[in-house]
C-alpha cells in the first residue's frame, strides 16, 4: 500500500487570505516609489497555541527576504506593512508557524500566578533555549539560512549562543530544584537561595524582554506555513502616480495657420510649465498617409492643402520610427525632450499601432495585414463608422513573432531618444498577450517607462489592460456627471480590487471627445469638470487649448469637435481670456497638498443637496487634508449643508477648524461635523479647502496649523 500520510502533516498554521492581490497572484499590484505596502493577512492554527506571523519581502535587486513581525489586528486578521523604495517588482508573502516558546510563557505565568508548581515548566522552557542556542551556534557555522533572519550573521549567532545557554542553565536548575523539593529529595545544587527564590527569578528570567527577544531571534521555523505562489508589487516612478497632462498638436504651434515645428513647439513649454502641468503629450509626429487622406471634419476626399489626421501614419518618407519632415529633425525633436526637461516637463509620445495605406510595413510585410478578396487591405472599421486612411494590423499573422519584435524595436528606438512615457491608442484592439510581453520586455530596459492606456471600452477589458502593466488608464469620468454617478465610480476606483492595479486619469476632453456637458455648460461647465479631473484623480489631463478657451462647438448630435484639430491645422489665439490662470492655480493647489497626490485616500462627504458633491483626502502622513466641494448646476446658485468625516479628517466632532480655499483664498471657521456652503456658477463653482486645525489661542488670536 503507498503511504498516504501527508507529507507536512505537523504543519498546522493555516493562512487563507492575503490582500492585496490580483487575482490569485496572478498580476502584480501597483505602487509608485515612496509608497507602502499595507499587506492583510487571515492566519490561525487548531486549539489555543500561540502563532507567529511574519511579512516577507523583497526588493527586485534583493537574493534575500527582508522580514517584517506582523500584528494581530482582531479575529484572527494581521497586518504590516512595507515601503518601496526602488524601481522593478517587488515580491511578498506571508509564513507563520506555532510559537511553541510564547505559548509556554503564556502558560508559566498562568499556572505561577495560581500558584502551581512549575518545575517541569521550566524544564521543559530550558529545553526550549537549549534549542535556540544550537540554531543560533549553527548560523554562527554556517552563516545566515532561512531559518534566520536574513541580516544576522555569524558573530551574531555566536554571540546569541553563548548569552542563551546559561539562561538555560538556570532554568533548568530552578526547574530541577523545584521538582526535588516537592517530592522531598534534596532541594538543589544552588547553595544559598531558598527554592521558591530560585523558580521566583527563573520565571522573572523566563518572560524578561532580553530572553524574549533572543530567542524570537532564532525562532524554529521548521514548520512554518509560506503562502504561495508570492505575490507581486510592480513599482512605477512618482509620475505614475501623480501627473498633469497637457496635450496639444505640435503642428498647430506655430499659430499663423501654417504647419508647426519643434522650433514652435519650444517656445509653447515655459508657459506649459509655468501653468504646472508636467507631462506634454503630442498626438502622432510620423509622416501621414496621402493614400485614402482624410479631409476637414473627417471627409472622405481631402483638399490639396489637408495636411490628414496624424494617426494615419506612414507614407514615402517613413513609418513609426520617422518624423514628419514639416516637424522638423530628431536632432531638434530630442532637443525639444532636452528643454523640456530643463523646464521640469517631459514629452509623452502617441503610440499608435496601426498604418496609412501608404507605410512602408505594407509593402515590406504584407502578412501583417488582412487582404481582401479583391486584392486589398482591410482598413479600419467601427461600423458604420469607416477610417479608409488606417489600416489596422494583423495580430493573428502566420509571422506574428515578427510583427511583435519590429514593435518592440519602435518602443525602444523612441525610449532611447529620451521618451519615456507613452500614451498607447487604441490599446483594446490588440491582443493583450502582445501588451503583457511588450510592456514587460521594454520595461526590462527601461523601467521607468509609463504607459497610458486610451481604451474607452468595455470595463473588464479596460480592466484586463491594467493588469497585464498599463500604468494609467482612461476612464469613464468623462461622461459621469451626476452626483450619484460620480460617487459611484469613485467608489469603484477606489473601494474595489481596481484600486490595487487601474490607476485612473481622468481627462474631461480629448481630440476625439466633447461631451454633451461642455458643450451646453459654458464656461461653469469647464471650471467644474477641471476641478473635478484634478481633484477626484491624482493624474489628470486635458486636450489643452480647446479647453482653455472652452471650445464647445460640436458636430451636430455627436460628441465631437466641429472643425476638429485631427483633420486641420489649427489657429488658436491664446493671448486672450482663457481658464490659463485657473489651471495653473489649480495645479499649484496640487502640489501644495500632498492629499491631492493620490486617488485611494477618498472618502466620501454627505450633502444635502444632490448639486453638491464633496469629498475629503488625507496625507499618507496624516499632515494634510483638504475637502473639495463642488457645485455640479452649471447655471444656477446652490447651497446646502456638507456633512465631513471628522474621524477621517482626525477631528474632534465639535473641534473648531480653518478652511481655507486654494481657488480664492477666502477663509472660514468650521465647527465639528455639518457646515454650510454657497456655490455660483458664474463666480466660482467649487472649493478647494485645505483643512487647518486650531493650535492655541494668544492675545486673542487663533492659531492654525
Amino acid at each position: 500500500m503507498p503511504d498516504t500520510t501527508l507529507r507536512h502533516g505537523d504543519v498546522r498554521v493555516v493562512i487563507d487570505t492575503i490582500r492585496p492581490n490580483v487575482d490569485c497572484g496572478a498580476f502584480p499590484i501597483k505602487r509608485a516609489i515612496g509608497e507602502t505596502v499595507l499587506v492583510h493577512a487571515h492566519v490561525f492554527t487548531d486549539g489555543h497555541d500561540h502563532i507567529r506571523v511574519e511579512l516577507l519581502y523583497r526588493a527586485p535587486a534583493d537574493d534575500g527576504w527582508q522580514i517584517l513581525p506582523m500584528e494581530d489586528r482582531t479575529n484572527d486578521e494581521w497586518e504590516a506593512r512595507f515601503p518601496v523604495t526602488e524601481l522593478g517588482d517587488y515580491r511578498y508573502t506571508v509564513r507563520a508557524w506555532v510559537d511553541h516558546f510564547d505559548t509556554w510563557q503564556a502558560d508559566l505565568v498562568k499556572k505561577y500566578q495560581a500558584g502551581q508548581n512549575v518545575g517541569v515548566e521550566l524544564l521543559i522552557g530550558a529545553r526550549m533555549l537549549q534549542e535556540a542556542a544550537a540554531r543560533a551556534k549553527a548560523a554562527a557555522s554556517t552563516g545566515p539560512t532561512s531559518a534566520s533572519s536574513s541580516a544576522r550573521g555569524a558573530a551574531e549567532g555566536a554571540e546569541a549562543s553563548a548569552r542563551i545557554e546559561p539562561w538555560a542553565a538556570q532554568l533548568t536548575d530552578a526547574g530541577a530544584g523545584s521538582t526535588s523539593a516537592g517530592s522531598g529529595s534534596p532541594a538543589s545544587k544552588s547553595e544559598g537561595l531558598h527554592p521558591e527564590v530560585r523558580v521566583a527569578r527563573a520565571v522573572e528570567l523566563a518572560v524578561s524582554e532580553e530572553l524574549t527577544a533572543a530567542v524570537q531571534t532564532w525562532p524554529d521555523r521548521s514548520r512554518a506555513t509560506v503562502f504561495e505562489p508570492e505575490l507581486r508589487v510592480a513599482v512605477d516612478r512618482g509620475r505614475a502616480l501623480f501627473s498633469s497632462w497637457y496635450e496639444f498638436f505640435p503642428r498647430s504651434a506655430a499659430g499663423d495657420g501654417t504647419h508647426g515645428t519643434f522650433a514652435d513647439c519650444r517656445r509653447w513649454l515655459p508657459e506649459i510649465a509655468e501653468m504646472g502641468f508636467d507631462i506634454v503629450y503630442f498626438p502622432p509626429i510620423h509622416p501621414v498617409g496621402v493614400a485614402h487622406r482624410k479631409g476637414r471634419n473627417n471627409a472622405t476626399t481631402a483638399l490639396a492643402d489637408d495636411p490628414g489626421s496624424p494617426w494615419a501614419i506612414g507614407a514615402a518618407e517613413g513609418g513609426h520610427t520617422d518624423i514628419h519632415p514639416e516637424l522638423g529633425s530628431l536632432k531638434e525633436f530630442r532637443a525639444l525632450i532636452k528643454e523640456a526637461h530643463d523646464l521640469g516637463l517631459e514629452i509623452a509620445m502617441d503610440m499608435a499601432f496601426q498604418c496609412a495605406p501608404d507605410h512602408p510595413y505594407v509593402k515590406e510585410h504584407p502578412a501583417w495585414f488582412n487582404w481582401r478578396p479583391d486584392g486589398t487591405v482591410q482598413y479600419a472599421e467601427n461600423p458604420p463608422k469607416k477610417y479608409q486612411d488606417i489600416l489596422p494590423l494583423n495580430f493573428e499573422s502566420d509571422d506574428w513573432k515578427g510583427l511583435w519584435n519590429e514593435l518592440k524595436r519602435v518602443v525602444l528606438y523612441w525610449a532611447k531618444q529620451g521618451i519615456r512615457t507613452f500614451r498607447v491608442d487604441n490599446p483594446h484592439t490588440k491582443p493583450f498577450a502582445f501588451w503583457q510581453w511588450l510592456i514587460a520586455e521594454t520595461r526590462s530596459k527601461y523601467p521607468d517607462l509609463i504607459f497610458l492606456a486610451e481604451a474607452f471600452t468595455r470595463p473588464k477589458v479596460m480592466a484586463r489592460l491594467a493588469k497585464v502593466g498599463f500604468n494609467q488608464s482612461y476612464t469613464y469620468f468623462t461622461w459621469r456627471t451626476s452626483r450619484h454617478e460620480l460617487e459611484q465610480y469613485i467608489t469603484e476606483l477606489t473601494r474595489t480590487e481596481l484600486a490595487e492595479y487601474f490607476r485612473p486619469n481622468f481627462w474631461p476632453n480629448t481630440p476625439d471627445i466633447l461631451p454633451e456637458q461642455l458643450q451646453y455648460g459654458g464656461r461653469p461647465a469647464f471650471v467644474i469638470r477641471l476641478v473635478l479631473a484634478a481633484t477626484l484623480s491624482s493624474n489628470f489631463g486635458v486636450y489643452g487649448p480647446a479647453y482653455e478657451l472652452c471650445e464647445a462647438q460640436a458636430v451636430n448630435g455627436k460628441e465631437e469637435y466641429f472643425n476638429s484639430e485631427k483633420y486641420e491645422i489649427k489657429q488658436w489665439d491664446l493671448t486672450g481670456d482663457s481658464l490659463r490662470p485657473l489651471m495653473t492655480r489649480i495645479n499649484l493647489i496640487r502640489r501644495q497638498n500632498r492629499s491631492l497626490q493620490n486617488t485611494r485616500n477618498i472618502e466620501l462627504c454627505g450633502s444635502d443637496n444632490e448639486a453638491i458633491i464633496a469629498y475629503a483626502k488625507r496625507s499618507d502622513d496624516g499632515d494634510n487634508h483638504t475637502v473639495t466641494v463642488v457645485s455640479l448646476d452649471t447655471h444656477h446658485r446652490q447651497s446646502g449643508w456638507v456633512t465631513l468625516p471628522v474621524g477621517f479628517l482626525q477631528l474632534d466632532h465639535d473641534e473648531q477648524y480653518l478652511v481655507e480655499d486654494g481657488l480664492t483664498g477666502e477663509r472660514y471657521i468650521w465647527r465639528g461635523a455639518t457646515n454650510y456652503v454657497e456655490l455660483d456658477p458664474h463666480t466660482m463653482p467649487a472649493h478647494i479647502f485645505t483643512v487647518r486645525r486650531k493650535l492655541r489661542r494668544e492675545n486673542d488670536f487663533d492659531y492654525f496649523l
